[in-house]
């Protein structure tokens, strides 16, 4: 039986050395060629991650792969429940520090999974909810929601279009993009 561990951050400024050393600190000794590092997004799938795909083909039933916190391995419901699934199916032992239950493939670490994830979901949609109710009473209190109008840039377009200058010649002067000088040229 074998101890992997997956360690992710998300840009090249972080390190992940502070999740291994969490994976160390909690008892797992982890072989330097069994750790895997990798910098992507959490927004990926995990099983779209290159260094995590080619983890989860080297990986035999049996082995242990320890994630500092459940974060590290998918962000979103579906994702993290199809990660976990697939590998507690393939007879794979999951280990999330940041867990009361640190085990997901035991039965009360599967429960824990999927009230953590229904709880994020509830979340995520409560937060949908109140941003939704928020912005309704702003529109209701008469408040202009979205850009503000660029007055002083419309002018000042205008101005340039009535001394005959060109789009292009308005963007230089004005070092403002051509797609504003288009956007700001008819307004008046």
């Amino acid at each position: 039986m074998r101890t992997f561990a997956y360690c992710r951050v998300s840009t090249e400024n972080q390190s992940t050395e502070q999740q291994l050393i969490a994976i160390n600190t909690a008892g797992y000794e982890v072989e330097a060629q069994r750790v895997i590092s990798e910098t992507i997004s959490g927004k990926v799938p995990a099983l779209q991650r290159p260094l995590f795909a080619k983890l989860v083909d080297k990986l035999e039933s049996g082995d242990t792969l320890v994630v500092n916190k459940l974060d590290r391995l998918g962000r979103n419901n579906i994702d993290l429940q199809l990660t976990v699934s697939s590998l507690i199916e393939l007879g794979i032992r999951v280990i999330s520090l940041d867990l009361p239950i640190k085990d997901l493939s035991s039965s009360e670490g599967k429960l824990m999974l999927q009230l953590m994830a229904s709880f994020a979901e509830f979340e995520r949609s409560r937060i949908s909810e109140r941003t939704k109710e928020a912005l309704a009473k702003k529109k209701l209190d008469g408040v202009k929601l979205g850009r503000p109008v660029a007055v002083n840039t419309t002018t000042a377009v205008l101005n340039c279009r009535a001394e005959g200058l060109s789009q292009s010649k308005s963007a230089i002067r004005l070092g403002i993009s051509l797609p504003t000088i288009k956007r700001h040229w008819n307004k008046g």
